[in-house]
């Protein structure tokens, strides 16, 4: 199954530097990588990063995340978390997007 990770271009610059990526401040302060699925991540989107104009979403291919992704649920669904950082070998794709709108039709 496919989950969705939405970073900042700077966030996604040193992800591609790193190779990985041990999360954002929101992440790092939860103790995980925020991540969405397919139906979420237009609302994530437009939750957590309105305004903001450009953002690079990448597919992840939740297989190789192991036994570190987790499916919680808290007042606003379920959501996969990965406590670990997020390998570039699981990065399907990377979409650099200027209107969250875009988000509302994904396919992989």
């Amino acid at each position: 199954m496919t989950v969705y990770k939405i970073l900042l271009p700077a966030e996604w610059a040193a992800f591609e530097q790193a190779g990985s990526f041990a999360g954002s401040p929101l992440d790092l302060g939860d103790g995980y990588v925020h991540l969405s699925t397919v139906l979420q991540v237009h609302r994530t989107a437009t939750r957590f990063f309105a305004g903001v104009a450009e953002l690079v979403v990448l597919s992840v291919d939740d297989e190789q995340l192991g036994a570190a992704l987790k499916w919680e649920t808290n007042e606003h669904g379920t959501f996969p978390h990965l406590y670990a950082p997020l390998p570039m070998t699981a990065v399907t794709k990377v979409r650099h997007i200027t209107d969250v709108a875009d988000l509302q039709q994904l396919t992989d």
